[in-house]
């Protein structure tokens, strides 16, 4: 038979939820109180839950007004001190919302429009590893770095993966699961592996399932 808890049990747990609950409000950054990181810009209603994942170089960051960092992501420029000059190398639009657990990674340019949505466990990225030199291991090659932009009022599934080169125009949503790479054009769905455009706005002629190759 499961033990029931003893009152000290359940005395213990309510202070514990009491205590994350204060934690979690406490512990958001955002530009009112920011702690000890410095934004390039952090728009007024903007706000990182607690906790957070890994965010690092965050000089070279923009967060636009109201956007909303999920719990878990991680945010990161680089390498941790890395000198990127005067350049914005992950910029965030207004009204974003970035769903928990997601990363977005960059080395040279990350654009992210206004207006878009993740859901859970995004990873977008600027950079490729290196793979061609057969003496090195394949985590120590120069990785090949391709500017990322994703476009006003996407959406962007649960898991999906969005890598270097990928430009998104408005209003695309991209399916769960999807890895994506290359340029879609605005008002499509896509998906798969690797994603290509399943249905399509085509002006007069409406929204249009793609064929199958």
């Amino acid at each position: 038979m499961p033990r029931h808890p003893s009152r000290l049990d359940r005395l213990t747990a309510a202070a514990i939820r009491r205590v994350w609950d204060w934690a979690r409000v406490r512990g958001r950054i955002t530009a009112a109180d920011p702690g000890r990181y410095r934004f390039a810009h952090l728009g007024p209603g903007a706000a990182l839950s607690f906790p957070l994942g890994a965010l690092y170089n965050e000089r070279y960051m923009a967060i636009g007004e109201g956007t909303l960092v999920g719990e878990g992501v991680t945010l990161a420029v680089g390498w941790p001190g890395e000198d990127f000059g005067a350049d914005i190398v992950i910029r965030i639009g207004r009204g974003c919302s970035i769903g928990r657990g997601s990363h977005i990674v960059a080395h040279l340019r990350i654009d992210i429009g206004d207006d878009v949505f993740f859901g859970p466990y995004v990873y977008v990225t600027d950079q490729n590893h290196g793979y061609t030199a057969l003496d090195a291991p394949i985590g120590r090659q120069d990785g090949e770095d391709k500017a990322v932009t994703i476009g006003d009022g996407c959406w962007l599934g649960v898991g999906s993966v969005i890598l270097p080169g990928t430009t998104l125009g408005r209003n695309v949503a991209v399916a769960a699961g999807a890895v994506v790479r290359g340029s879609f054009p605005d008002h499509c769905l896509i998906g798969g592996v690797p994603a290509r455009i399943l249905r399509r706005y085509q002006g007069e002629d409406g929204w249009r399932v793609t064929e199958k190759d």
